[in-house]
């Protein structure tokens, strides 16, 4: 296995340092060719286009587009057929997931000025979401539930999920997770095609107002072409996790949370900082010796070899300005006292503080969302939660005697920018 090892002290670390966290989203043009013909062809063509597309792509042959959804009976029916233990599993997942969301809703709120002008903020929920789920090969019950059930608590009027079943193949662990996270209507379309109908509507797929859920690069393409017409929540790049060691973990803790992300695909990034020459040493023996049960084995080796590293730093406040700097999607604290270093961090998707806290728990039952922000977007975005779901609207009541205090100051704005219909709408209050 290749690991490169790299040490702060080096001359042009920091050039390294860039061109290895860096990842170009540029999109494939032959990719955005397609997306933009099949997009069109949805939005023209409605049920007839999305019959064909599934028919091609997921070898789904079906006479009504009506055909394609699933009635939630059947949701049902896959939650009640779950051997105990993953329905067990499930469930704890989402009662966490779900408590743990209850506290990110937003409230609406005033306060009154003493003239009377009362002024706040009115909060709302979106009325229709969808969420892409990956089929075929993948089965993700865990994004089904975190994706979901934050709409469902934000109070979504309904959520629609499209899944596709390539050769009507469908997995009853998604569907039982669509049943706990609160969907209400299932269809069995993917790709860009499925995109389109959520975000224009077809005679039979309702449109949605926000589309969320991961998906290949197919379905980013398709999310980047319909945005504006419907809010989406992120495209997001390869997987990626930053562990932070003092060397007081056991060295195979540390190698397998490396292992974690470098698993999803060849373009996933795992990177280890620590002071301690020797704790390196050690881990790159555990990732050795333990890469060898893995059954993705070639799939974390590929990963690690183009975009992995074991750094060694000065000090933790090195290795936690090097963090800020990369912004990465999960961040481990992996040290004995990790609130000391938690104020230093600035930039993350996830912070898992302490030696136990492992990024495999936040994937799948620790509470908190695993959407995360990649691609160093953490400087600037967060995880996908209940305000993604929400939407704010202002509230403006001026009474008659505020009228008069703001129109004075609006009237001179407005006449300073030109703007005269605004002065004079502003004036004639104060008449009043």
């Amino acid at each position: 296995m290749n690991l490169r090892r790299m040490n702060t002290a080096d001359p042009g670390f920091g050039p390294a340092l860039d061109r290895l966290t860096s990842f170009e989203m540029a999109q494939d043009p032959a990719v955005d060719q397609a997306v933009a013909d099949i997009v069109a062809d949805v939005k023209r063509r409605g049920d007839a286009a999305l019959l064909e597309y599934t028919a091609r792509f997921d070898r789904l042959k079906v006479s009504r587009a009506a055909d394609l959804e699933l009635p939630h009976e059947t949701l049902q029916r896959a939650l009640d057929g779950l051997p105990s233990g993953q329905r067990a599993a499930l469930e704890q997942a989402a009662e966490r997931i779900r408590q743990f969301h209850e506290r990110q809703r937003g409230e609406s709120w005033t306060y009154a000025e003493a003239d009377g002008t009362v002024l706040g903020q009115q909060v709302t929920p979106l009325d229709r979401v969808g969420l892409y789920v990956p089929g075929g090969k993948a089965v993700y019950p865990s994004s089904v539930l975190m994706n979901a059930i934050p709409a469902a608590v934000a109070g979504v009027g309904e959520i629609v999920i499209v899944v596709p079943t390539p050769d009507g193949v469908r997995n009853d662990l998604v569907l039982a997770a669509a049943a706990l996270g609160g969907a209400r209507r299932v269809f069995t379309v993917g790709g860009a095609q499925a995109i389109a109908a959520l975000a224009y509507g077809t005679e039979t797929v309702p449109a949605v107002d926000k589309i969320v859920g991961p998906g290949n690069a197919y379905v980013a393409a398709a999310k980047r072409r319909v945005f504006g017409v419907v809010g989406i929540d992120m495209v997001a790049g390869p997987s990626e996790i930053l562990v932070i060691s003092d060397g007081s973990a056991p060295p195979e803790w540390v190698a397998m949370d490396l292992f974690s992300q470098a698993e999803h695909d060849e373009l996933a990034q795992s990177l280890l900082l620590c002071p301690d020459a020797g704790y390196l040493d050690r881990v790159e023996d555990a990732m050795r010796r333990l890469v060898l049960t893995m059954p993705r084995r070639a799939v974390i080796e590929a990963s690690l070899a183009g975009r992995g590293a074991l750094i060694q730093v000065r000090d933790l406040e090195e290795a936690c300005a090097l963090a800020n700097r990369i912004a990465p999607e999960h961040l481990e604290l992996s040290v004995a006292d990790g609130e000391r270093w938690l104020p230093s961090i600035r930039h993350a998707g996830a912070v898992f503080v302490g030696p136990y806290s492992s990024e495999s728990l936040g994937d799948y039952c620790a509470g908190p969302n695993h959407v995360l922000p990649t691609g160093r977007t953490a400087r600037f975005a967060s995880p996908l939660g209940v305000y993604d779901f929400q939407k704010r609207s202002s509230l403006i009541k001026v009474s008659p005697a505020g009228a008069v205090t703001l129109g004075k100051v609006a009237r001179v704005l407005a006449e300073c920018e030109g703007l005269t219909a605004h002065a004079c709408s502003a004036a004639y209050r104060l008449e009043g």
